[in-house]
């Protein structure tokens, strides 16, 4: 995975996370649980494509 590729891909993650906390309503605490949930597996998989985490970690069958 290119660098370019992973710019691309936290921006469209930022952009989905902040359309569903702008647009959806949604209760606060809610809110608060979907975005930890979403900011750890973007930085589990930032950690992976950087290789810090090894190839150990795998999530799903891929």
């Amino acid at each position: 995975m290119t660098l370019m590729e992973l710019i691309i891909i936290l921006v469209v993650v930022g952009a989905l996370l902040w359309a569903i906390n702008n647009y959806i309503p949604m209760q606060a605490n809610i809110k608060k649980i979907l975005n930890v949930v979403v900011v750890v597996v973007v930085l589990l998989f930032v950690l992976n494509a950087f290789g810090i985490l090894g190839s150990s970690f795998r999530v799903g069958r891929w």
